[in-house]
């Protein structure tokens, strides 16, 4: 083996509390693990090579490199980050026990690797930028703490930002939760009748004779066609499906969504005030946090989750890169309210942009808790009115037969 060959070496050592922590150092040999070890203010228990291979297929194990790493998680491990370090614990000694702590196991795994990058004296955001699973704003705003010294700060905005944006997610989850249950329950109400009930009242219907009225007919048209197409209605949804997530990777069809999206009747004005808020508050969490301008929209663009608005954000980007403001160019787009391009502009004006942003983002959270309230309370009717259309719409269509009978007695 060449003198410059480094071998990974797996660890194992205690600290000075006595605690037992293990990891993975690449070294010449097992000495310069050790002396590096100790050095670190680690006793080694014992040290181990390994080969890259092995080092692979552990870390591809089931469970542990398919999982995903929740934004919870992240939300969490960036807090408890900051007070780590804001504590004076080394970010080395910070890291392991965030690795041993944290309940997503994925998020262990990557923490790990992060530390060993960290050890060979490469900087936190460039190895935390080598995994996917950690976002752009992240990334650029640990490297901005990093630049200024006030990671311990930074850590601490990016947990409150990815806070923010979990609760805006719950909210719009129970904002959704009532009517798709409601729809779920109307449509399984509709097949079980389609399938057990109508059948039953065809011998009836066969025995009366004369024509059928026109909403009976098109009931039996229905469940005929349940009955004998069940195998449809079980492929449509998991296509549906398929095809919704194949769309959404189209750049450009992903675009035509989210465009529709805001155009929506009921829920349109909600995602677009969700836009606005995430707009905001990422925008100003990177520009407190330090980050150029050009990047800060650059980042922000790609993580508001809307092709509209990331479109119009990155119209902004290339007009500030000529030299224009940012309020200028950002009033030439309809996404943007009137209101949060003047309110921009003052910040501008003032030098406190960051902090308008924040006003701006609380407003528009406030905003959306309201019209979640408001459409819950105005779904929660419709909804239930919608149910018992369709089962009082059937239950007639059923009996309008006998009906007609019944007229013919008398």
């Amino acid at each position: 083996m060449s003198a410059d060959t480094l071998v990974k070496y797996q660890y194992v050592v205690r600290d000075r509390s006595g605690k037992t922590v293990g990891g993975v150092l690449d070294a010449h040999d097992q000495a310069a693990v050790s002396a590096k070890l100790r050095e670190m203010g680690y006793a080694p228990v014992s040290i181990t090579p390994i080969k890259d291979s092995a080092l692979q297929k552990e870390l591809t194990l089931p469970g542990f490199g398919g999982s995903k790493v929740k934004l919870a998680d992240l939300a969490v491990f960036s807090r408890q980050f900051s007070t780590m370090i804001n504590s004076g614990v080394s970010l080395i000694r910070s890291l392991n026990i965030l690795a041993d702590q944290t309940d997503s196991k994925r998020l262990a795994e990557i923490i790990i690797e992060v530390r060993d990058g960290v050890e060979q004296g490469r900087s936190l955001s460039a190895c935390m930028a080598e995994h996917e699973e950690f976002p752009k704003i992240f990334i650029a705003m640990v490297k901005a703490g990093e630049t200024a010294g006030i990671l311990d700060q930074v850590l601490v905005r990016v947990a409150e930002t990815m806070e923010k944006d979990l609760e805006l997610r719950r909210k719009i989850k129970s904002a959704l939760t009532y009517p798709v249950v409601v729809l779920l329950m109307a449509v399984g109400l509709t097949i079980a009748m389609l399938v057990f009930v109508v059948p039953t009242f065809v011998g009836m219907f066969e025995s009366l004779g004369g024509e059928l009225p026109l909403p009976t007919k098109v009931l039996l048209l229905l469940s005929a066609a349940v009955t004998k197409l069940w195998y449809v209605l079980v492929f449509l949804p998991v296509a549906a499906m398929q095809g919704f997530k194949h769309a959404r990777k189209n750049p450009a069809m992903r675009f035509q969504m989210d465009r529709l999206k805001l155009k929506l009747p009921v829920f349109g004005n909600l995602f677009h005030k969700l836009a606005l808020s995430r707009f905001a508050r990422t925008f100003g969490s990177l520009l407190k946090a330090g980050v150029p301008i050009l990047s800060a929209l650059e980042i922000t663009a790609d993580t508001v989750n809307n092709g509209v608005m990331g479109n119009a954000i990155n119209d902004v980007k290339t007009a500030v890169k000529e030299g224009q403001s940012v309020a200028g160019p950002l009033a030439t787009h309809a996404v943007f309210p009137p209101m949060t391009v003047q309110m921009l502009a003052v910040g501008e004006e003032t030098g406190a942009m960051d902090t308008m942003l924040e006003k701006i983002s609380d407003f528009y959270d406030q905003e959306v808790t309201a019209t979640t309230e408001s459409l819950t309370a105005l779904l929660e009717p419709l909804m239930i009115g919608l149910l018992g259309g369709i089962v009082g719409a059937m239950v007639v269509a059923l009996y309008m037969p006998m009906f007609k009978v019944f007229d013919l007695i008398q």
